[in-house]
């Protein structure tokens, strides 16, 4: 007898949140470790390549958090010397939130074991299919994107 899997069992939006879930719990471990929660190390991870920085809407849309709950998480980060904070000249409603020396050094270090841990979860698949698998979640991203307001 055939068994018909169900409905979730070949659900993309499903089959991305449970890998996205199960791999990051991995990594968590090491955020919660270095004394950050997530919402924190995605903030970090998110301004490490930001050059002037990103408005709190911007960090937002790629923290994948709520205004006003990431505004309280970097309002905290700031008292901890992990971002600074500047109101945009062409509006001074826009915060700007960057990337402080510490916060840097901080986020150097686990992005380094992020690395780590990202090789270690591709390894199976080897070289090609991984970078294969990493443009098509790349190209899916980005054509499903929601761009910040």
């Amino acid at each position: 007898m055939n068994r018909v899997p169900p409905f979730i069992d070949g659900y993309l939006p499903y089959l991305l949140a449970q890998v996205s879930h199960s791999i990051s719990a991995e990594f968590h471990t090491q955020v919660h470790e270095a004394g950050l929660s997530v919402t924190q190390w995605r903030v970090l991870s998110s301004l490490r390549s930001s050059d002037g920085g990103m408005t709190i809407g911007e960090l937002a849309f790629h923290t994948v958090t709520k205004q006003p709950t990431l505004s309280k998480v970097v309002q905290r980060m700031a008292v901890d010397g992990l971002v600074s904070r500047t109101e945009v000249r062409a509006d001074r409603r826009q915060t700007r939130v960057l990337l402080t020396a510490k916060g840097g050094r901080m986020v150097e270090v686990l992005c380094e074991q992020a690395m780590r841990h990202q090789m270690a979860v591709l390894q199976p698949f080897g070289e090609t299919r991984a970078a294969e698998l990493m443009e098509m979640l790349r190209t899916l991203m980005l054509s499903h994107a929601f761009p910040p307001k």
